[in-house]
């Protein structure tokens, strides 16, 4: 029985692993038609008995502010363009902080942050991030950063239901993503730690404040400029 079992687990495995990377090889071409976060938010909808209209339009590359590329970047993983998934650093400060108390700090790349709002569910088990860990490694390895970012600022919640670049554009300031100013886009990367409670277009004094960072930090990245270099900064995995 033991010995069946362990057949019958190690095959659901490579079905899984096997998937997975097809899974991940289609996005790397094809846009991703909705996210888990959604389905996830759909759900809930349902449960809490209120409806909610999710939003959601892709927007290519080249139809984003750079703005709000460099923007996202500089208020949310400033080594983006170097590592492969993982802040090893950041990862360290974080476990320091929170070993401490209090208020959780969290350690997630963009690139973490895409496959949990891709493929995984919320929450904070062992399984789901070893399982995030599992699909960071495969977009690291099968998609160019640029395309990381891209899936990224198309998946991301802006507000309750409000998904993607070019939905919060519209949503927060009547404007494509195409269209977003400097100052706009700084707004919407500021809220992103805390999406449905801060909001780029009435921000608290603490989101003006980081959205003034963010400006700094963008000029200090080298702005538009910097996305130049988006997949030419890394250093081999073994090389770090």
């Amino acid at each position: 029985m033991l010995r069946l079992f362990l057949r019958r687990f190690t095959k659901a495995l490579l079905w899984f692993a096997g998937g997975s990377v097809l899974l991940v090889l289609v996005f790397r071409f094809v846009p991703p038609p909705g996210t888990a976060l959604m389905v996830e938010r759909k759900i809930e909808s349902w449960v809490d008995g209120e409806p909610i209209d999710l939003q959601r339009t892709w927007k290519p590359w080249d139809e984003i502010s750079d703005d709000l590329k460099v923007a996202v970047i500089a208020g949310e993983d400033q080594k983006f363009p170097e590592h492969w998934g993982f802040d090893l650093s950041a990862i360290k400060a974080a476990l320091a902080h929170n070993e401490l108390g209090g208020s959780i700090r969290g350690a997630s790349t963009l690139s973490q942050q895409v496959s949990k709002n891709l493929f995984l569910w919320s929450g904070r088990s062992y399984l789901r991030k070893g399982l995030e860990a599992w699909f960071t490694a495969l977009i690291e390895v099968f998609w160019p950063k640029q395309r990381i970012l891209e899936v990224y600022l198309n998946s991301v919640e802006w507000d309750d239901g409000v998904f993607g670049a070019e939905a919060a554009a519209r949503h927060h300031f009547g404007v494509s993503a195409k269209s977003l100013s400097r100052q706009q886009a700084s707004y919407l990367a500021a809220v992103l730690p805390n999406p449905r409670v801060w909001s780029a277009s009435h921000p608290t004094s603490y989101v003006s404040r980081r959205a003034g960072w963010i400006r700094q930090q963008m000029s200090q990245l080298g702005g538009d400029s910097y996305l130049l270099t988006l997949d030419d900064s890394r250093r081999a995995p073994w090389a770090q």
